[in-house]
Parts: C-alpha cells; structure tokens; sequence
C-alpha cells in the first residue's frame, strides 16, 4: 500500500499553514469567484480574456489549497533538540569550511523550514543529512556538484 510521505515541521510552522489554509478557502476564494462573476458579466466567454485569466486563478488558488492540506494532513512536528552534545533538529551549528576557513552558523530544520538564505538547512538535505548527530570537533564530507565539501563542527548550540 502507498505510504504518505510525511513533512517535518515545528508546531509554529503548523500554525502559518492552518492560517494561510485559512485565507485561501475564505477570503481569497472569494475574490477569485468575484473576479469570475466580472468577468462572466463582460459576455461572449469564448474571447474573454478576463474570464479565462480568473479560471486560471481559480485553477491556482484550488492547487495551492491542496497542497497546503496535505501538508496540515501529513504534518511531523518535531520538537527542536535541547542536547548540545550532539546535531539535531533545532540546533544551530558553526561550521568551519575546510577549504577556506571561512565559518558560518546553520539551523537544522525541518523540510518545511529550510531556507538557505536565512541559513536555515533542512535535515533532509545532504548538508543537512552530513551534520545531524554530529559532535563538536567532529569532521563531515558532502558531495556536492563541484565536488566534495569539507566541514568542522565548531560549536552546537
């Protein structure tokens, strides 16, 4: 039988998805169905730009809310870790490049969550896969599309 993937998440995460789920079936829903009446209004349907402009919206906006309901139906919250001792969800990670010596700070996070430009690596992604239960002092290798990466655990908060 088909197993449903399940989506990381924090509980705060659940409750911007409950939100914008929201929104969608009820305020902007009903703007697309007035943005369908106007044009509906305008006549001839078959060279009705506006009309097929709000279907397509309409055709969006019903997409995106099944998105968001199986993200909500196959939601894992998942409790950021206390432990410093070692990598896992919720930690906040220094890491120093190997290569370059350069240092910068990650957050593990859940799928949901990740977003690189705010430093935020889901614990599904390589790098992230790399780090999680890792200890301070500890090395990791990531193969990456310009080749292999090497990083130190500096610090674990």
């Amino acid at each position: 039988m088909f197993k449903e993937a399940k989506y990381k998440m924090s509980e705060e995460r659940l409750a911007q998805l409950k939100d914008e789920l929201h929104y969608l079936q009820t305020v902007r829903e009903k703007e697309v169905a007035q943005q369908i009446r106007e044009a509906r209004s305008f006549g001839d349907l078959t060279e009705n730009s506006e009309y097929d402009e709000a279907k397509t919206e309409q055709g969006k906006l019903y997409s995106k809310i099944a998105e968001i309901k199986n993200l909500i139906d196959n939601a894992e919250i998942v409790k950021a870790s206390t432990k410093t001792d070692r990598v896992g969800i919720g930690s906040k990670v220094t890491v120093k490049d190997l290569e370059d010596s350069s240092e910068d700070v990650f957050e593990i996070v859940g799928s949901q969550e990740a977003d690189p430009a705010l430093s935020r690596v889901s614990d599904d992604s390589p790098f992230g896969k790399g780090l999680m239960e890792r200890k301070v002092g500890e090395t990791i290798e990531i193969d990456a599309p310009v080749g292999i990466l090497r990083f130190e655990v500096l610090k674990i908060e």
